[in-house]
């Protein structure tokens, strides 16, 4: 272990932080969602992730997304690995610059233990999401997570054993309801915990209706 997985085994044990890191997470998509989910999985001691996307980064993606002006025109993914590794620098990353269609989306989670869909293309959700249901793996997504004032409303929704949707299913994105780093982070801060809760053996049951 390094000085920081060292550090962190002083604070959950080195026994969970074992199982943690030996747990391989697929993480569709680098924006708001995704950059901030996999930094916070990272810091609960996470090293083994698979991340996936095609966009380059931007400057209005700095308001939310865990990016630095330097960064403005590199792919996300190469971007993301790299800030990652500031936190910890023996991490197994697989940054892979592409976009997921039906014809690829079972490779990408092929070998992966979990998913955290993190995408804003409603296609591209469809397809992951389909794709996971059927499996066992912990599949976390997210739905209605824009505006501010309201993050209160972020709920975790338990849909069955594997499968959870973070949001409050309603804030859709637009020039009244724009997505800023508060909501963000609220939301992906809840994808990590629920995949980090799962892995220690603390999985949340779906809600009785």
């Amino acid at each position: 272990m390094n000085r920081f997985e060292i550090a962190l085994a002083g604070v959950i044990g080195e026994e969970n932080l074992t199982r943690i890191q030996n747990v391989k997470v697929c993480i569709a998509g680098a924006g708001g969602l995704g950059s901030n989910c996999a930094l916070h999985l990272v810091r609960s001691g996470f090293k083994k992730l698979r991340i996936i996307d095609f966009d380059l980064v931007e400057y209005s993606n700095l308001n939310r997304q865990f990016y630095f002006v330097a960064q403005v025109g590199r792919k996300k993914v190469e971007a993301l690995e790299e800030n990652l590794l500031l936190v910890n620098t023996d991490l197994a990353i697989e940054a892979l610059s592409e976009k997921i269609r039906e014809d690829n989306v079972m490779d990408y989670i092929t070998g992966c233990d979990a998913v955290v869909e993190a995408l804003d293309n409603v296609y591209s959700k469809t397809t992951l999401v389909e794709a996971c249901l059927d499996s066992k793996k912990p599949l976390v997504a997210a739905s209605g997570l824009a505006g501010w004032g309201n993050s209160d409303g972020i709920k975790i929704h338990c849909i069955k054993n594997n499968f959870y949707i973070v949001g409050d299913l309603v804030s859709g994105a637009g020039p009244a309801c724009p997505q800023l780093a508060p909501g963000v982070n609220v939301a992906a801060a809840m994808q990590a915990d629920i995949l980090l809760g799962y892995f220690l053996k603390q999985p949340l049951e779906p809600k009785k209706t």
